[in-house]
């Protein structure tokens, strides 16, 4: 269980390595002036057994489709890209950004140190019940291309 749960295994599909993984290192979740980075599992898998069994379930129907070749050229993975970051946010704000939450809470923020349009912003969705995932899309990997 534990060796499915690392960045090496996420990453270890090429799918992966060229397109989310790549986009990842360029983010505040790997490098950062603090020193603290968040790994695939961290973002993806929950902590608590019964939810982490549940995503690992899903995670094999992920591997049948890596398996089947469903996303194994960047195009393919292109135009998948928005379905599987929709399904990624819904599970997000179902759980409230939970795991998000492991690592940030409004309790450690300090407003001080964020800008002056950041604190208005977290001020208003922390007042509207807003859970990370509303305002973050994108944190860490590519938005999806848009056609509208």
């Amino acid at each position: 269980m534990e060796s499915t749960n690392t960045t090496a295994f996420c990453i270890s599909c090429h799918e992966m390595q060229s397109t989310v993984y790549a986009e990842y290192q360029k983010t505040p979740h790997y490098t950062n002036r603090s020193g603290v980075r968040a790994g695939c599992p961290d973002c993806h898998v929950p902590r608590e057994f019964g939810p982490k069994m549940l995503r690992k379930m899903q995670a094999s129907l992920e591997l049948f489709h890596h398996i089947r070749g469903t996303i194994d050229s960047p195009e393919k993975f292109e135009a998948k890209r928005g379905e599987m970051a929709e399904r990624v946010w819904a599970s997000m704000m179902a759980n409230d950004s939970h795991e998000c939450r492991n690592c940030h809470s409004w309790e450690a923020m300090d407003p001080h140190k964020q800008t002056q349009r950041a604190q208005e912003k977290m001020a208003e969705g922390r007042k509207a019940g807003q859970t990370c995932i509303e305002c973050h899309k994108g944190i860490a990997h590519t938005l999806p291309r848009r056609d509208d």
